[in-house]
């Protein structure tokens, strides 16, 4: 047997109007249009997010070699850049 339950929703004036005169054009009660909108977003296929996963990257040199002082590494960091 089918279990049924009342229960308040509150929605936007717009929505409420545009599902009311959906159920009128489909004669249609609003209960159904409810039902069916609930049943369009749990039956939908959740898209497959694969996790980020940051790559590894290395270097078979030294890594980055600078001799200057941080002013100068900040000069070239924001070169052309208006920094």
């Amino acid at each position: 047997m089918l279990e049924i339950m009342k229960t308040t929703v509150e929605i936007s004036d717009d929505l409420l109007r545009q599902a009311k005169e959906y159920a009128a054009r489909h004669g249609i009660p609003m209960r159904e249009v409810i039902e069916r909108g609930l049943q369009l977003v749990l039956q939908a296929k959740k898209p497959s997010r694969r996790p980020f996963r940051l790559k590894t990257v290395t270097t078979k040199g030294e890594g980055l070699v600078c001799d200057g002082d941080w002013s100068t590494i900040r000069s070239l960091i924001y070169e052309g850049h208006g920094g």
